[in-house]
């Protein structure tokens, strides 16, 4: 699957790198959306010449993998992963068909699974949701130096 190219603005001095994904075929979406991700931090590393820790490759897989089951599991349709660098962040965001906001639970050791919006906000730097025409997104912010 090809990066669809973006266009915008370009900050001097600052790597810019952004790709677009539709998760629209049946299979392993999961699976793809992480090695998408460990991709794109690839090309960071090898066409911008960031430096991109192995950490927040790790980080980042983790938090495409738990954003695309939510939207896998909670949402009808095709899914949309947007993968972007800017100044000291990559950010991961997740653009589904449902139109319903996430909501963090109340922490319960004994609950099995049900933790992976929990989880992301742990580790992301920021977290964002946003209605949209038909759904929403969430945008998950993970520093570079994480």
């Amino acid at each position: 699957m090809e990066p669809v190219p973006v266009e915008g603005e370009t900050v001097p001095g600052v790597p810019r790198l952004r790709a677009s994904y539709a998760l629209d075929a049946e299979g392993a979406w999961i699976a793809q959306a992480r090695h998408l991700a460990a991709e794109f931090l690839g090309r960071a590393r090898t066409e911008d010449g960031l430096p991109v820790p192995d950490r927040v490759v790790e980080i980042t897989q983790l938090v495409v993998s738990e954003l695309v089951t939510n939207a896998r599991k909670y949402a009808p349709g095709p899914v949309g992963l947007d993968l972007r660098v800017f100044g000291d962040a990559v950010e991961v965001a997740v653009h589904d068909a449902n139109p319903e906001a996430p909501r963090p639970r109340n922490s319960d050791p004994g609950r099995v699974g049900q933790h992976g919006l929990e989880i992301v906000m742990a580790v992301a730097e920021a977290l964002d949701v946003r209605q949209e025409a038909e759904g929403k997104s969430i945008t998950a912010r993970i520093a570079l130096s994480a």
